[in-house]
């Protein structure tokens, strides 16, 4: 269980002083990984992107051949302000994700090291401006999506869970958390076996899934609507991506304070820490490699839903 390390994430991020050293620190009291922060300021806001790499006992960093997993908590800000007082529940990505990084980093101190190596990004800014979205508000953040990218997408991560707050719709209408299909160079595949599996194991419940359209899995700014942003790592590298959405029965504002659940978060982060563990095993696929090719074999490369497209007229 995670119980821990959910009190302990989301009493540094409830703070209109939170920061990437902060969790930092933090987090170094728990392992010796290896943990960076950078900052980067858009006029009165900035936003801290943090970066946590925890070796794996068989992994890339030490000559090992065991495949690298990547957890992107994706979100626009865990604050509002001043707008909005408190923790809102946009910053449920990054909770999730820094709750994992907390406990995998403390299971190789204590010497259940995991076979792969795993990296862990995501980004701390508790003072950010709202934007309109229908049915419910979204949150803003003080850099682009492609900055975003760029901080949190790693070239070395072999495969992505990005885990995002995806409650300001009315198409995924459940409390606790839901899975994508997998996402792969402008391809959508089939749902994970092997994720849903996982997923009913540590929920004890049938999986819930959300289907994504072709809209979702291109690059913001080219004007089509997006769900929100859980799938743009999809859009900046060539590892499988699935998108883990924290969720609820009824739309909540992505500004909305007071709205995150406790049992939801910490299940939503134990799934990604058992993924991380299996995939790592070599127990747990993305998708199906043979299956894939034979879909580019005959239909071609995709890769252009990855790009803004064409200009419009």
């Amino acid at each position: 269980m995670l119980i821990k390390q959910i009190i302990e994430v989301f009493d540094l991020l409830d703070s209109p002083h939170a920061c990437g050293e902060e969790v930092k620190a933090y987090l170094q009291s728990k392992g010796e990984d290896d943990i960076t922060v950078k900052t980067i300021r858009d006029g009165k806001y900035a936003t801290d992107f943090i970066k946590i790499v925890i070796a794996g006992k068989n992994g890339r960093l030490t000559g090992g051949t065991a495949p690298t997993m990547g957890i992107v908590g994706r979100l626009g800000a865990i604050g509002a302000r001043p707008e909005v007082t408190g923790y809102v529940s946009d910053g449920d990505g990054a909770l999730c994700a820094l709750a994992a990084a907390s406990k995998l980093m403390e299971m190789k101190h204590r010497g259940d090291a995991l076979e792969g190596d795993v990296i862990i990004c995501t980004q701390i800014c508790p003072h950010a401006p709202t934007q309109p979205h229908e049915p419910v508000p979204f949150m803003g953040s003080p850099v682009d999506m492609a900055t975003m990218n760029r901080e949190e997408v790693n070239d070395k991560m072999e495969a992505v869970l990005s885990i995002d707050t995806t409650k300001g719709n009315s198409v995924i209408n459940v409390n606790g958390f839901a899975v994508s299909q997998t996402v792969k160079e402008g391809y959508i595949l089939r749902y994970s076996s092997d994720i849903l599996d996982i997923m009913q194991r540590t929920t004890g419940k049938t999986p819930h899934t959300f289907g994504v359209s072709m809209q979702d899995i291109t690059p913001y700014g080219n004007g089509l609507f997006h769900l929100n942003s859980i799938l743009q790592p999809a859009t900046a590298t060539a590892a499988p991506v699935i998108g883990v959405a924290v969720t609820t029965e009824q739309p909540v504002a992505g500004c909305a304070t007071g709205a995150s659940h406790f049992v939801d978060v910490e299940e939503t982060a134990r799934f990604a820490v058992e993924v991380a563990k299996a995939y790592g095993a070599g127990k747990c696929s993305f998708y199906d490699e043979r299956e894939f090719q034979a879909l580019v074999t005959r239909y071609g490369s995709m890769c252009r839903l990855q790009t803004m497209g064409a200009d419009e007229q």
